[in-house]
């Protein structure tokens, strides 16, 4: 009896994996021609930021030349970065966006996502306005993915540790207190607590856990990165790219680009 139950959640996450795709094809995609061949993405009306901010880097021509420039086989390829293009026009600064996790849009193969800076430095988890990678993935078996949700919890934990020392430091400053660090981080660390038990232990849903199992992804990622599309085409292209030989800062060896990135609505 527990066999035919286990192909009906299998087809049940497939059918709601698919029928996203399929929603999302009517939005705004865009096309990737890269040195490697096309790959063509959706972006997510879940993420109006992000998906506008994309069109408009792309309709300027900010992302013609530049390379991908950290590439992790089995995780994912990210590029964005101007400084990586042989021609710098047109120059512009990175900046950020505000974060927008969805929690129906997760990190499975082919999930276009927004890079950013460490929570260390960035508690709010702000998106790089430019710098974005797509997920090669991995399958994961049962218990890779429990080890890969006790990563997501701890990866919350230090999102309310950080968050909160960054309210307490900002609270010492306008009251014009000398700032302890001692205190402020116990005080941090006992707030990071609450909010834990607040929200309560992370339960990954069934039709989530059955996508990684089937077609795999980078589980320790949801949560804490804002997810804004995904590949409907070039999951080949993506698969090249991911395993090109690299050096010890996971940049490829001879450089691959994307020649133009073109919109279509």
């Amino acid at each position: 009896m527990k066999a035919p139950f286990r192909i009906i959640m299998t087809l049940a996450a497939a059918i709601i994996i698919a029928g996203c795709s399929a929603g999302n094809e009517k939005g705004v995609r865009a096309v990737l021609q890269t040195t490697e061949g096309e790959i063509v993405i959706s972006l997510s009306d879940l993420t109006p930021l992000h998906r506008d901010n994309f069109v408009k880097l792309a309709e300027s021509g900010f992302y013609n030349g530049v390379t991908f420039h950290r590439v992790i086989k089995s995780f994912m390829i990210q590029t964005g970065d101007g400084s990586t293009r042989q021609v710098s026009s047109p120059a512009i600064e990175d900046y950020t966006i505000p974060a927008e996790i969805n929690d129906s849009l997760f990190h499975r193969r082919g999930a276009v996502a927004a890079a950013r800076m460490g929570d260390d430095v960035n508690p709010e988890r702000n998106s790089s306005g430019t710098q974005f990678y797509i997920v090669q993935g991995k399958v994961y078996n049962d218990e890779e993915l429990e080890k890969a949700i006790e990563r997501i919890e701890s990866s919350r934990n230090q999102y309310f540790y950080n968050k909160a020392l960054k309210e307490l430091r900002s609270e010492a400053e306008l009251a014009g207190k000398e700032i302890n660090e001692d205190e402020i981080q116990q005080s941090a660390s006992l707030k990071a607590q609450e909010a834990m038990e607040e929200a309560g232990a992370y339960v990954m849903p069934e039709y989530r856990r059955d996508a990684y199992k089937t077609i795999g992804g980078a589980v320790h990622l949801d949560g804490s990165y804002t997810v804004f599309g995904e590949v409907l085409e070039g999951m080949s292209v993506v698969d090249a790219i991911a395993g090109t030989a690299t050096d010890q800062r996971d940049r490829p060896v001879n450089d691959i680009r994307i020649i133009k990135v073109k919109i279509l609505k």
